[in-house]
């Protein structure tokens, strides 16, 4: 399995959205409001990965994950990370996870962030154990509660 940033030469955008879309599916009917993946698109998707710094797993070709990072003032956000169903307990997850974490030291950010929703109480459990903490909720727009957790890794 090979993971390489994504770049100009990629071209398998619909196959990444059906990854994405794939990994993201068991969150329907589970969250309020549903996820913004299904907005997505394959050419919202490449002006994605234009203006972020993204990174693709392959396996035979195939995308099985991804993460997509966006720097910000005093940290990388993370967005998007997928990976395929079969192959989540892996140990890929962690492995996309790191190319994060050399992004944000290479740009001299000290932190990750990522939102994940109130809801998905194993993907907060996953990623405390990857040494993130919760630092703040919030709600999308309209909603009265919290609909999203935002948490973060320090970086060392």
């Amino acid at each position: 399995m090979e993971i390489v940033r994504i770049d100009d030469d990629f071209s398998r955008w619909s196959d990444l959205l059906d990854l994405i879309r794939s990994s993201f599916a068991y969150m329907d009917g589970v969250i309020d409001p549903p996820s913004s993946v299904h907005r997505l698109t394959p050419a919202l998707l490449a002006q994605k990965a234009r203006d972020e710094v993204a990174f693709v797993a392959t396996s035979a070709g195939v995308p099985v994950g991804c993460i997509f990072c966006l720097p910000e003032t005093d940290c990388l956000y993370l967005g998007k990370f997928a990976v395929a169903p079969e192959l989540q307990g892996t140990g890929l997850g962690r492995r996309l996870m790191a190319k994060a974490e050399e992004v944000a030291r290479a740009r001299g950010l000290r932190a990750l962030r990522l939102e994940t929703r109130v809801e998905l109480k194993d993907n907060h459990a996953l990623f405390v154990r990857w040494g993130f903490t919760t630092t703040t909720e919030s709600a999308h727009p309209g909603f009265g509660r919290a609909t999203s957790v935002e948490m973060r890794k320090l970086l060392d």
